[in-house]
């Protein structure tokens, strides 16, 4: 009988190891900078070209290869660090030359010169496809050049699933951001498509801080730090007031190595209890040491997602340092940035703000649910609100029939519209509006009601082309990370179809003039920044075209919220307007704006 089971060609092998190392041109950013500072690197230069998707270039000055290194580095499982099994649990650094490079020559072309200071001649590899194609002896400086380029260039049906270049370079802008923040002693450099994008120098944590986010941050860092026998937690929290609306600035470092743990952003949000806005994001970078046997930081192929063998522990420490830190800030100066204090700036008293030695053991936690023995339970806490309200259209149906929703061709319909217009329509919980009709009662989410409203209103400027806007009365100034800012400007014409009128204003800056009329109590700032954060949490959630998404997400962050009291003519409104709208019955993401109660279902629930 013939095998069926064949042992894969090394090529073949290349790539399906590059499905899981490399996902798009940030990815392999991220391998060829922990490299460089693996390699000891004290400056490293990054050249990017349309987004990555035609070069990545990174130049270090770090330890150098000899030209047998050089060949090794590409091959399968090559590496520096690993010798035994036991190394995969004690790893502190993060990657050396080789591993990810085997599979990021599977799907690109490789250009490698390296020189190490003890020779006079560097060498200078070109890689394609996993073949090694040229090999010659060259002149260069000393340190180590490496380019990728036409990533996917093999791969078609990879390539045509990158997203737009705005896209890709948010995420490679975010890659070298935790990147720069996690080694500030390092200078780093980012240039796009020949513009300089960051510069920065080799300084103390603070001042990378400042470097990358703005001048404006000099005043809000609060240092923060906490220590235990097992774990040590240091770093900077974000005063209160300076909260924002859009995510993005929330940094989690395990051993200098950025992570993603939505159990201990919980701990930051819980210490922040009752200080922020509504729906605001507190800025933090924190490092967390501990030791590497008490952390798996192969759970993912990325490893920013990893395990602790007492994450209730680590949660009690990291709730109490920022508590601690916000505790102080009334009566802490603003930070010195003359003086390179690091973390430093505060030595807490034994007896205050440190847990007693009956509490070592941070009991007052407890009662939280560590993510081994009941993931479920504290997985729920911190699933996003968006997340959690949207619902796919073919839920929604199977809802609404279920709930005698009513069909929009059908004489129901009309029989909304006939409603009795002497009646008062009731507002129950400041949420939910109910009117009388021939058939029943229909009862209105006042939220997705107008949400909904609004939706239809923007598409209808699109179609126009033409927004209605509303000047302000003091211009207001925002600043933007610099994809974000390549964002804006590349949807600028979209943006100001639904009625924003703006210009940038110096660098990764915008000046704000006019905004929609229908923005209720936002500030022409929170509105922007909400509108951001909707369309990128939109775009990496659902496929859709600037303009579906914009208007989603302009209508979802400035409809009325869901306890929001309104008077007696925004009822009568809200009833109105939803059903003049072509499609009433539903949200934009398909959540139902009504249902009918008729009568034979109100006499049901009482038999």
């Amino acid at each position: 009988m013939q095998g069926i089971i064949n042992v894969l060609p090394d090529h073949i092998a290349n790539q399906i190891a590059a499905g899981e190392v490399v996902q798009r041109p940030a990815s392999a950013l991220k391998e060829l900078l922990e490299n460089s500072i693996d390699a000891g690197a004290k400056e490293i230069q990054v050249y990017i070209k349309e987004a990555g998707k035609t070069l990545i270039q990174v130049v270090d000055d770090g330890r150098a290869m000899s030209e047998k290194d050089a060949i090794m580095c590409f091959e399968r499982h090559a590496t520096s660090k690993i010798k035994d099994a036991k190394d995969l649990f004690k790893l502190k650094s993060m990657g050396f030359r080789g591993e990810a490079l085997a599979s990021i020559a599977a799907v690109a072309q490789i250009e490698l010169k390296t020189k190490p200071i003890e020779l006079e001649l560097g060498v200078l590899i070109n890689v394609e496809a996993s073949d090694v194609r040229k090999k010659e002896p060259i002149t260069m400086q000393n340190g180590t050049s490496l380019s990728v380029k036409n990533l996917f260039f093999n791969i078609p049906a990879r390539r045509n699933f990158l997203k737009s270049n705005s896209v890709e370079f948010r995420h490679i802008h975010e890659e070298f951001q935790r990147i720069s923040i996690g080694h500030a002693d390092i200078k780093f450099s980012l240039y796009h498509n020949d513009e300089e994008v960051y510069n920065l120098v080799d300084d103390k944590l603070s001042k990378r801080i400042v470097q990358i986010f703005g001048k404006n941050y000099q005043q809000q860092l609060i240092p923060c730090k906490e220590e235990t026998p097992l774990v040590k937690v240091k770093g900077y929290i974000g005063k209160p007031t300076f909260a924002k609306k859009t995510r993005g600035e929330q940094f989690f470092f395990v051993n200098n190595r950025f992570i993603k743990n939505h159990y201990h952003h919980h701990a930051v949000l819980k210490a922040f209890e009752g200080l922020l806005k509504p729906e605001s994001h507190p800025f933090y970078v924190l490092f967390i040491e501990i030791d590497p046997k008490e952390v798996d930081v192969n759970v993912h192929p990325t490893k920013t997602e990893v395990k602790f063998t007492d994450d209730r522990l680590l949660y009690g420490v990291i709730l109490a340092a920022v508590r601690q830190a916000l505790a102080t800030s009334n009566i802490t100066p603003s930070i010195d940035f003359e003086t390179d204090i690091n973390f430093n700036l505060f030595s807490p008293k034994k007896n205050d703000y440190r847990l007693s030695e009956s509490d070592k053991k941070y009991s007052e936690f407890k009662n939280i649910p560590s993510s081994n023995s009941s993931p479920k339970n504290w997985e729920l806490l911190y699933k996003n609100a968006h997340n959690e309200e949207l619902k796919s259209r073919e839920q929604a149906i199977n809802e609404i029939q279920q709930q005698d929703q009513i069909i929009l061709n059908s004489d129901a319909h009309s029989d909304l519209q006939k409603s009795y217009p002497n009646l008062k329509t009731l507002c129950i919980h400041n949420r939910f509006l109910l009117r009388q009709v021939k058939s029943g009662m229909v009862l209105i989410d006042q939220s997705a009601a107008h949400e909904r409203i609004l939706y239809e209103r923007y598409l209808e400027y699109f179609f126009q082309n033409r927004g209605v806007s509303q000047s302000c009365l003091f211009p207001s100034q925002l600043s933007l990370n610099p994809a974000d800012f390549d964002l804006v400007l590349s949807m600028k014409n979209e943006i100001q179809m639904l009625g924003f009128e703006f210009d940038p204003f110096g660098k990764n800056c915008i000046v704000i003039n006019g905004v929609p009329p229908e923005i209720g109590n936002l500030s022409e700032k929170d509105l922007f920044e909400d509108l951001i954060e909707q369309f990128k949490m939109n775009q990496s959630e659902i496929t859709l075209n600037k303009p579906e998404n914009l208007t989603r997400s302009l209508a979802k962050r400035t409809a009325i919220k869901i306890t929001e009291k309104l008077s007696e003519d925004e009822i009568s409104k809200i009833f109105d307007l939803l059903f003049a709208c072509k499609q009433p019955n539903y949200t934009p993401d398909g959540q139902p704006t009504f249902v009918v109660l008729t009568i034979d279902k109100i006499i049901s629930l009482f038999n």
